[in-house]
């Protein structure tokens, strides 16, 4: 059954062994037992978690083709995945696609797509976004105020530069 397929591959994730993760999600979607958005959430972040960005933000897209809602965990996963690849701009247009979905960001989400805009450099995005995550009453984390410093620094950096 599919709880018990969505707490295997949430396991696997777990402890990384994503690609047999995304053999047992392809298991589920063979056998004629319908994936739902718990399944592809443990997906996702086992994808996420071994830095397979790629294949996290295809399964991300294939939530939709199924006429599923992504929610704050898919959303946080992807984006997560995208943080950790250097992938700025695919994780700040899934911060845009949570608004539009009316999605709930929460400190994750807000956090990963801060530090994905610091890393590359983009220090303004990385700092409007943190506006927006305090105006919004979203949580904040060390690791978001960690993120909004360096990008600080980076600003300041560029700054000096000229």
């Amino acid at each position: 059954d599919i709880i018990t397929f969505n707490a295997t591959v949430s396991a696997c994730g777990q402890s990384d062994k994503w690609e047999k993760a995304l053999q047992l999600f392809n298991v589920v979607a063979q056998s004629g037992i319908e994936a739902n958005s718990i399944t592809f959430n443990a997906a996702i972040t086992a994808c996420e978690r071994c830095c397979e960005w790629d294949k996290a933000l295809d399964l991300f897209s294939a939530v939709a083709q199924r006429k599923l809602e992504p929610n704050t965990i898919c959303f946080s996963a992807a984006m997560s995945s995208c943080e950790k690849a250097g992938k700025w701009e695919s994780s700040l247009h899934l911060m845009n696609s949570m608004v539009w979905k009316k999605v709930e960001s929460n400190t994750i989400t807000c956090s990963a797509t801060i530090s994905a805009c610091e890393k590359a450099g983009k220090w303004e995005h990385a700092l409007q976004l943190f506006a927006q995550m305090l105006q919004r009453n979203v949580e904040t984390s060390t690791i978001t105020f960690n993120a909004a410093i360096s990008a600080c620094k980076k600003g300041s950096e560029l700054d000096k530069a000229d």
